[in-house]
């Protein structure tokens, strides 16, 4: 009966170190994953130079960003006057806790809680916080580019 039980402990803790070790093996990027965050990365910089063109190219035509939670937006123009409305704050977002992306033949999924930082027009701080899932696909150039973009995502587990 001992011999058994720690039989039973030694194939948990193996089975518990093989997890962990394969869980670090899969926090490296392949290189597909490493554009995609590129992708994310860049629009993010680009954003926070208010480059508008540059946050615009970071999207495939025809994109759906919720901007709103629940409220979609496919009008590129309507993308333009939502972005440049937003740098009105001058927002800065981190990540903090890092990034999440999967791909899948010509399909990614970014996943990445952030936190926005801003100024109000009468100078008062203001802080976001929130989870960003995102749908990208590879375009046939092999450029990565934003299908579906939802900041919102936390609101599913939200009380």
């Amino acid at each position: 009966m001992i011999r058994c039980i720690g039989a039973g402990i030694l194939l948990v803790s193996s089975l518990l170190s093989l997890s962990m070790a394969a869980s670090k093996e899969e926090s490296v990027m392949d290189t597909e994953q490493a554009k995609v965050l590129a992708v994310v990365e860049t629009m993010t910089a680009a954003f926070h130079n208010q480059d508008i063109d540059g946050v615009l190219a970071s999207y495939e035509t025809g994109a759906a960003v919720n901007f709103e939670p629940g409220k979609k937006i496919t009008d590129p123009a309507v993308f333009r006057q939502m972005f440049e409305g937003a740098f009105n704050i001058d927002p800065t977002f981190s990540y903090p806790n890092g990034h999440e992306v999967y791909t899948s033949n010509d399909l990614a999924l970014h996943i990445a809680p952030w936190i926005m930082q801003g100024k109000a027009a009468d100078g008062s701080e203001i802080k976001q916080t929130g989870l960003s899932v995102s749908v990208l696909r590879k375009q046939q150039n092999g450029q990565w580019l934003l299908v579906l973009d939802n900041p919102h995502g936390q609101l599913l587990i939200a009380n």
